[in-house]
């Protein structure tokens, strides 16, 4: 990768930092096109890889962001650490992806918020307020759809669609607390019942 692919990171996490509107998460779909599917610096297996290691992780939401920058540098150096390029660059794609993705979003975020407040009385930051539900819930339907695709959309897999559907409209329809509802997939998973 030359300077301009590192550039063209930095931008690419940057520009998406001001589309982070439910979290760095519901922008998955577009750096699956970017990282993946266009540039083509990380696998299919890579990025899921990435994003469900950082999900199972202690930590901020936003640590996927991190480990997918780590893995385009560390493909950038061969693949491998045994060598200090290869630890430099996947630490350059990794502190590229983490400012691209957290400095922009965090200063708008400290601005907006803080305009916000003052004006909270206002009929359009109330209907903005509103507003922003369903585009949330849009995107992360969408970082659904292009995480559960790697798993196909074969007949066999019915149980786990079923699953997530049940799953959504009980968290949706009662009070029943997710973390129920995640002890449950994980014994059902644990009995290999899904």
């Amino acid at each position: 990768m030359g300077v301009a692919d590192w550039q063209s990171l930095l931008l690419h996490f940057t520009s998406l930092s001001l589309l982070a509107v439910g979290g760095a998460i519901t922008t998955v779909p577009d750096m699956h096109r970017n990282l993946v599917l266009q540039h083509q610096w990380l696998s299919e297996s890579q990025f899921n890889a990435s994003i469900a290691l950082a999900q199972a992780a202690p930590g901020p939401n936003v640590l996927f962001v991190a480990l997918l920058g780590w893995n385009v540098g560390l493909n950038a150096g061969g693949g491998v650490l045994d060598s200090a390029h290869a630890w430099a660059l996947a630490l350059l794609g990794m502190i590229l992806a983490m400012l691209g993705i957290l400095l922009p979003s965090t200063t708008l975020t400290l601005v907006a918020s803080r305009w916000a407040h003052q004006n909270r009385s206002r009929l359009c930051v109330r209907a903005f307020k509103q507003g922003m539900a369903p585009i949330i819930v849009a995107l992360l339907v969408a970082t659904g759809w292009i995480l559960t695709m790697s798993l196909g959309t074969q007949l066999s897999h019915w149980p786990l669609w079923l699953l997530t559907i049940i799953s959504a409209l009980l968290v949706w329809r009662t009070q029943v607390h997710l973390l129920w509802l995640l002890a449950a997939g994980g014994i059902l998973g644990w009995l290999g019942l899904t």
